[in-house]
């Protein structure tokens, strides 16, 4: 059985993640999705930059302009892109369709890992992992999608697609980079990098000040979004790149892909929602496909 110090981050990240969509739906609607994931950003920020100043102090990672140019690219184009077209899948292809696309994650980051990395998986757990996809692929799967044309679904698919290889080329990227002394701050600097990102392409198309107004004149239920901030970006943050740190890429995203499974539990447990026979089935068949893929029955 294979299962260290990564593993338990790389699940422990999907468990943060869910907890806080959990805890986002908790809290309403009262931001738009645009001003949420900035607020969460900001939130992660005001909670990494201390811990990187207590843990580290001044000794900053010792990088070269190589590694310092992945990233600030990997924080760029992996949270403030990628971020900023799935929320335009979101919109344009609806919540259903977009998660389908999102089980395309451990696939990129599995494929990007072969052939950058050298990594390999044997047959075992490639079972494992074709299990943990149908099992997610049955727990997201709708049975009724709105009508789209032709054009607007191959735009929402495209958004979609990117943005999903995006994260994981970025975390691919960043994986040799996670090798470093200073993790703390580079996981600061690269959240760092994706905020002030996402902040230039809200100047860029005039939408920051909706932001500030946003913020400062609606009733929002901040203790629970500040908590939801620290759990789902903070924690889950840490964890998934600990994860990319401490275990091959292709193990940790085949456990991050869980974390859809944890919010269908939690949203039935803590939101009363309904959990039928073909979720729970998906359920099963995800967790059946995380044991296999880890050995547990290799011996």
């Amino acid at each position: 059985m294979v299962f260290g110090w990564g593993e338990l981050f790389a699940l422990s990240s999907a468990i943060c993640w869910a907890t806080a969509v959990i805890l986002y739906k908790a809290a309403g609607e009262s931001l738009t999705a645009h001003s949420l994931n900035l607020a969460k950003n900001l939130v992660g920020i005001l909670f990494l930059v201390p811990t990187a100043f207590f843990v580290h102090g001044f000794d900053w990672p010792s990088l070269s302009g190589w590694h310092w140019a992945i990233l600030i690219a990997s924080g760029y184009f992996g949270i403030a892109v990628a971020d900023t077209w799935y929320l335009q899948a979101l919109r344009t292809l609806g919540a259903g369709r977009t998660a389908i696309i999102a089980s395309l994650y451990s696939p990129f980051v599995v494929l990007l890992a072969i052939i950058f990395l050298g990594e390999r998986l044997v047959g075992w757990q490639w079972l494992g992992f074709v299990l943990v996809l149908l099992g997610i692929l049955t727990v997201v799967y709708q049975r009724h999608y709105s009508e789209l044309d032709r054009a607007t679904l191959t735009k929402g698919l495209t958004f979609a697609s990117a943005s999903v290889f995006l994260t994981a080329a970025g975390v691919v990227a960043m994986k040799p980079i996670l090798a470093a002394d200073g993790f703390f701050w580079i996981v600061a600097l690269r959240l760092l990098a994706g905020t002030a990102g996402m902040v230039l392409l809200l100047m860029v198309r005039g939408r920051l000040s909706h932001f500030v107004s946003e913020v400062q004149d609606g009733e929002h239920r901040w203790p629970t979004i500040m908590t939801a901030g620290f759990i789902g970006t903070y924690l889950a943050l840490i964890f998934w790149l600990a994860g990319f740190k401490y275990a091959d890429a292709s193990v940790a995203s085949v456990l991050n892909e869980t974390a859809n499974v944890f919010i269908v539990i939690m949203a039935f447990v803590f939101l009363g929602e309904a959990l039928s026979r073909r979720r729970m089935a998906g359920i099963a068949l995800t967790f059946s496909g995380v044991l296999i893929f880890l050995g547990v029955f290799t011996g």
